[in-house]
């Protein structure tokens, strides 16, 4: 008696395809997920935008106001440094925002809880966080004739600072072969060289 020994097709070529293809679902996955890392539900996302706002200002005078009844305290808002907002069962705002005590300007932080379907809106917390300086927005502090050449320290909540450091992250960027992004998380110190022409 003879038998015929068939040879049973290669499950190679199907082995492979079907490897390529879990490889390329977990790639999709972690692309997915890395894209939605910075609007995670209660995460707190930077809004550069809101913080010049009518609506973030009005958070914000709010805010002193509310601070002013409870603490029978005489601020004055001056302007909305940096603002970040939180998505919770509505939004908590977190804002640091400069006000006026005694004519001196300081820095102060202060999240304001708002579910505008129920027109809710509280103040949860305020703090102060330190003395603003005399800097202003567009000369970080360069007076003719009132400082020394050389580098000199700057806040780093200054928006100008901020917007600097964004740039300079997105440059670094721009000629990285990375294939993940560049994230900035914290400026944590910064100095400015005021230059004459």
């Amino acid at each position: 008696m003879r038998v015929a020994a068939t040879r049973p097709a290669s499950s190679a070529p199907v082995a492979l395809l079907a490897a390529l293809a879990l490889l390329f679902l977990v790639g999709s996955a972690s692309l997915a997920i890395g894209a939605m890392a910075s609007h995670v539900l209660g995460g707190k996302s930077e809004n550069p935008a809101a913080a010049n706002s009518l609506e973030t200002d009005g958070l914000a005078r709010f805010a002193v106001d509310e601070h002013n009844k409870r603490e029978n305290a005489l601020l004055e808002f001056v302007r909305v440094v940096e603002a970040k907002e939180q998505t919770v069962a509505g939004t908590v705002h977190h804002l640091t925002l400069e006000a006026l005590e005694a004519g001196r300007k300081k820095l102060y932080e202060a999240k304001v809880w708002v579910k505008p379907w129920l027109d809710f809106k509280e103040l949860q917390e305020f703090r102060h966080t330190g003395d603003a300086t005399s800097f202003t927005i567009s000369d970080l502090g360069a007076k003719r004739g009132g400082h020394e050449p050389g580098w000199r320290d700057v806040p780093v909540h200054d928006p100008v600072v901020k917007d600097a450091a964004s740039h300079a992250v997105k440059s670094i960027q721009q000629r990285s072969n990375s294939l993940l992004p560049y994230e900035l998380v914290e400026i944590v110190r910064a100095k400015a060289e005021v230059c004459f022409m």
